[in-house]
């Protein structure tokens, strides 16, 4: 076996970063303290700037118990730090991030009206740090033009992402576009923000999930595949400044888009998945097929749902084999692309791996076993080893899917 990586024990994104977090007079400010724990636990340092009706929604000594730090609220209190927090804060901090972000707020920020603890430090850090901007309001609010354009305004500015509102019940009443985005989705927000640029301009194909092969209107075959792998992949490449297009057979792990870097395509079956494939290979930079694609299918599902006969004790389904899509792919690869695949085996792991890679003309391969504990299908944590085209190979530790995506992006392509 040749090492020829390092292979650090984690990569959580958002250790020893400084975050700013400004809260703004919305209900929505009450679900801050859970993301200022949830940032605090992935190793950041927060710190906490507010307007005076947030505190209507939050108090004081929420913020600063689960920040660790004191809460900046009042440009002309006694108690800060600096006589100039709006300037200290920005200098010390890596990211900023608005949330909730009021119409109130938006509106001045679009208009450089600086007049309290928030909307100074907005201003001063605006072009100096990457600002994370979470709208939340009522959607009345939301479509007001005011709003529409001071949107428009703000997200012409370079150092400034605006994650749209999702849609659902509202604090009103009412059911709309306006809330926030969950705490989850704001996090990964922050992590694409201060990610490293270094697949910007790539384009690259993923696949994710299992298949699924009709026997009839009711019934199918599959696998146990949940797509966390494939998300994760997703979610790296995207972080990280490239465009993915992201092919999906039944998958139950979430895809977080907050910027709209990752297009979706659904294909639920091998041929489905075979024909889409197909269609965004020529201009794609480099593929990672990481589905669990069915290697046979019935060779006639019925039309009908299939019934059981009195008396019935076997039925017999005819298979035949599906499209082979890491083959295709292989057979038609141009100069310059790089095509990664993934092996699950239960025996001669490394064997079968090797022939597989040779076989379809593939780049690399990330070969797991299901003799590992904590690996496979369903889990948050995987252990591979990577094996590039010169047979090269590592062997990762059992890390979070989201740290082995990491890895075989560095590995293969940057």
């Amino acid at each position: 076996m040749v090492n020829w990586f390092i292979v650090p024990a984690t990569a959580m994104r958002l250790c020893g970063k400084h975050i700013l977090v400004g809260i703004s007079g919305g209900i929505a400010a009450y679900k801050i303290p859970e993301l200022i724990r949830s940032l605090v636990k992935a190793g950041a340092e927060v710190r906490v700037a507010t307007t005076r009706n947030a505190l209507q929604f939050v108090t004081e000594l929420t913020l600063q118990t689960v920040s660790g730090s004191r809460v900046y609220s009042d440009v002309f209190a006694a108690i800060n730090e600096h006589s100039t927090e709006h300037i200290s804060l920005p200098d010390w901090c890596d990211a900023m991030i608005v949330a909730p972000a009021t119409a109130n707020v938006i509106g001045k920020m679009a208009a450089g009206i600086a007049d309290d603890a928030l909307t100074t430090t907005i201003c001063s850090c605006v072009a100096r740090k990457p600002i994370l901007v979470a709208p939340a309001m009522n959607d009345k609010m939301w479509e007001s033009p005011a709003t529409r354009q001071a949107i428009a305004t703000i997200r012409g500015w370079e150092k400034v992402r605006v994650i749209e509102p999702a849609e659902g019940p509202l604090a009103c009443g009412t059911s709309g576009k306006g809330r926030m985005p969950e705490i989850e989705e704001l996090q990964e927000a922050l992590e694409y923000i201060l990610a490293p640029q270094d697949m910007a301009g790539k384009k690259i194909l993923i696949t994710a999930g299992g298949t699924q092969e009709k026997i009839d209107p009711v019934r199918f075959i599959s696998n146990y595949s949940t797509g966390k792998m494939g998300m994760a992949l997703a979610h790296e490449c995207a972080r990280r400044g490239a465009e993915v297009t992201l092919v999906c057979g039944d998958v139950s792990a979430p895809l977080y888009n907050p910027f709209g870097a990752i297009r979706r395509i659904d294909a639920l079956s091998a041929e489905a998945m075979h024909q889409a494939c197909l269609a965004e290979w020529d201009h794609m930079d480099g593929a990672i097929l990481c589905a669990a694609v069915a290697d046979f299918t019935p060779a006639t599902p019925a039309a009908e749902k299939i019934k059981k006969q009195p008396g019935q004790t076997e039925m017999h389904l005819e298979l035949r084999t599906t499209p082979d899509i890491a083959r295709a792919l292989g057979e038609s690869k141009h100069a310059g692309q790089k095509l990664i695949g993934f092996a699950l085996e239960t025996e001669h792991e490394k064997e079968n791996a090797l022939r597989k890679l040779e076989r379809k003309k593939m780049d690399g391969i990330v070969l797991n076993s299901l003799r590992d504990a904590g690996a496979g299908f369903g889990t948050d944590t995987n252990r591979v080893t990577i094996i590039n085209s010169d047979n090269k190979e590592a062997e990762l530790p059992l890390l979070s899917k989201a740290d082995v995506a990491a890895h075989i992006i560095d590995t293969f392509f940057t």
